[in-house]
């Protein structure tokens, strides 16, 4: 095996890596535009559709950590010093949690609301509570935040890389 090879991610990390993305470029502001919508017609829609985009989420991200689990990361940037490759695995580990945080919050808060939840292979209805709903709520809000600043920070860190360090390292997931 090549050091080309061993430092590029595989198709399927690259398909849900900007599958990913995709995803959270359309569900992020759906959020944001749902919080500020009345109750109607087009609230409802919104609202299902940020729900099956937050369960697809959810499922794209476990199968992203089973096949991280059994597949090799391609190799961290030997020229990097320790501390930049801990931030970095920090980050990764922090945005996998980010991801897990809100979409888990979000169906336990929808759940609890006594809402039935279609998780494409079953659907699943549990007993109402409200408090516990408002909870999961509050944790589906501030767990948002916190994925966007982690966005926010590995975009910063690609472009740190990009432009000061003089290192592509974008190419090892576009290529």
């Amino acid at each position: 095996m090549s050091d080309s090879i061993t430092l590029q991610y595989s198709w399927l990390a690259k398909f849900f890596h900007w599958f990913t993305l995709l995803l959270l470029i359309a569900q992020i502001p759906m959020g944001f535009i749902l919080v500020r919508l009345d109750f109607s017609d087009l609230r409802i829609t919104i609202e299902n559709i940020h729900v099956i985009v937050g369960i697809s989420i959810f499922y794209i991200t476990l199968f992203r950590l089973i096949y991280k689990f059994f597949s090799k990361s391609p190799k961290l940037m030997p020229e990097a010093f320790f501390g930049q490759n801990l931030i970095a695995k920090l980050n990764h580990f922090a945005l996998y949690v980010a991801l897990l945080t809100i979409t888990t919050s979000g169906i336990l808060k929808k759940l609890f609301n006594g809402e039935k939840l279609n998780f494409f292979i079953f659907k699943l209805r549990i007993e109402d509570n409200f408090d516990l709903a408002d909870q999961f709520y509050n944790v589906h809000v501030i767990s948002n935040y916190t994925l966007i600043v982690l966005i926010s920070l590995h975009i910063l860190a690609v472009l740190f890389h990009q432009i000061f360090l003089k290192e592509n390292i974008l190419k090892r997931m576009t290529r």
